[in-house]
C-alpha cells in the first residue's frame, strides 16, 4: 500500500510539472465541516508534495450533497457521517464501493472553557435559561445524530425548547461554544481538541449513545479525473494524512471510539422522525 501510495504521487508530481506554461492541476474536494482543521492541513502538504491544488469546499454535510447534484462537479467527498454516503449512493452521485474509513467521531457535550454554566449531564440541558446550540439536522450530519440521541433518550422535545441556535454546518456548531454564545453545543468530542483554550467537553454515559460516527472518503461519481481523485484519497488514508488527523483529537480506530460507547450502533442512515418536524412546526425552538 505505501508503494503505491509513493509510486501515484510521484506520478501525478511528474505530471503536475510537465511543462512551463501547463495549467494548474487542481482536484474538488467537497469537505464535511467535521474535517475543516485537518483537511486544510491535508490540503496544504498535498499540494506541496505533488504541485496540485486542492480546492476545498466545506460546509454541512447535506448541503455538500445537494451541490454535488446540482452542479454535476467534484472529485472527493468526505461528509461527517456515512449517512450521506447512503444518500449519495442511492442518488448516483457517488461511486459505489469508494468508500473508506478517515476517523470516528463520538457525541459530547460541548461548554465554553471552565463549563460556566457547570453542565455535568444530558438531563442539565433542560434546566430554565439553558442556551443550547446545535447544527441544523436537516443539513449537518452532527445535528441529525443528536435528534436520534435525544430521541432515544426522550429528551427531545425538552432540549429543543432549550435550543436558541441552529448552526450551518460542525465548524459552525463548535463556534458557538468556543465564542460563549451559548451554555452547551450538541457536538462531536473533537471540537474541544480544534480549540482546548476555549472549549471543554462533557463526556456522555456509553449507554447513552446510541450511535457513534465515523468519517467516510469516495469518489464523486462525476469527476473527469479518477486516478488523480484516488490518489488523494491515498494520501488521506496514509501515515501522514492520519497523524494530522490524530494530532487534532480524531480517533483513527473503531476500538478507540467504542471505548466511549462500547454497545453504540455505527454507521448506516438514521432519517429525521416525525415527531421532529412536528416539533418544529409547532414553534417549539426560541
Amino acid at each position: 500500500m505505501r508503494a503505491r501510495v509513493k509510486c501515484w504521487l510521484l506520478a501525478l508530481f511528474l505530471a503536475g510539472c510537465g511543462g512551463g506554461g501547463a495549467e494548474e492541476r487542481v482536484l474538488l474536494v467537497y469537505s464535511g465541516a467535521a474535517n475543516q482543521p485537518a483537511m486544510e492541513k491535508i490540503a496544504a502538504r498535498y499540494r506541496e508534495l505533488t504541485g496540485i491544488k486542492v480546492n476545498l469546499v466545506s460546509g454541512g454535510s447535506g448541503t455538500l450533497l445537494s451541490q454535488i447534484e446540482i452542479s454535476g462537479r467534484g472529485d472527493v467527498y468526505l461528509p461527517g457521517s456515512p449517512d450521506y454516503i447512503v444518500i449519495g449512493e442511492r442518488k448516483k452521485l457517488l461511486v459505489p464501493g469508494s468508500e473508506r474509513i478517515v476517523a470516528y467521531l463520538v457525541p459530547a457535550i460541548v461548554v465554553p472553557a471552565g463549563n460556566p454554566a457547570g453542565i455535568e449531564n444530558l438531563e442539565n440541558l433542560v434546566r430554565p435559561g439553558i442556551r443550547v446550540g446545535m447544527g441544523n439536522p436537516e443539513t449537518v450530519c452532527l445535528g441529525l445524530y443528536w435528534v436520534e440521541l435525544l430521541e432515544e433518550n426522550r429528551l427531545l422535545e425538552e432540549v429543543l425548547k432549550n435550543t436558541v441556535t441552529m448552526a450551518e454546518s460542525c465548524a459552525a456548531t463548535a463556534n458557538l461554544a468556543a465564542l460563549g454564545r451559548v451554555d452547551a453545543v450538541l457536538g462531536w468530542r473533537v471540537f474541544h481538541y480544534w480549540n482546548p483554550g476555549r472549549m471543554d467537553f462533557v463526556p456522555l454515559k456509553p449507554d447513552r449513545i446510541p450511535r457513534i460516527s465515523y468519517i467516510p472518503i469516495t469518489v464523486v461519481a462525476s469527476t473527469e479525473q479518477p486516478r488523480e481523485a484516488e490518489a488523494f484519497i491515498e494520501f488521506v488514508l496514509s501515515e501522514a494524512g492520519r497523524a494530522v488527523y490524530a494530532e487534532l483529537g480524531y480517533l483513527a480506530a473503531e476500538k478507540a471510539a467504542r471505548e466511549f460507547a462500547p454497545r453504540a450502533g455505527i454507521g448506516g442512515e438514521y432519517r429525521l422522525p416525525e415527531s421532529y418536524f412536528r416539533l418544529i412546526r409547532s414553534g417549539v425552538l426560541r
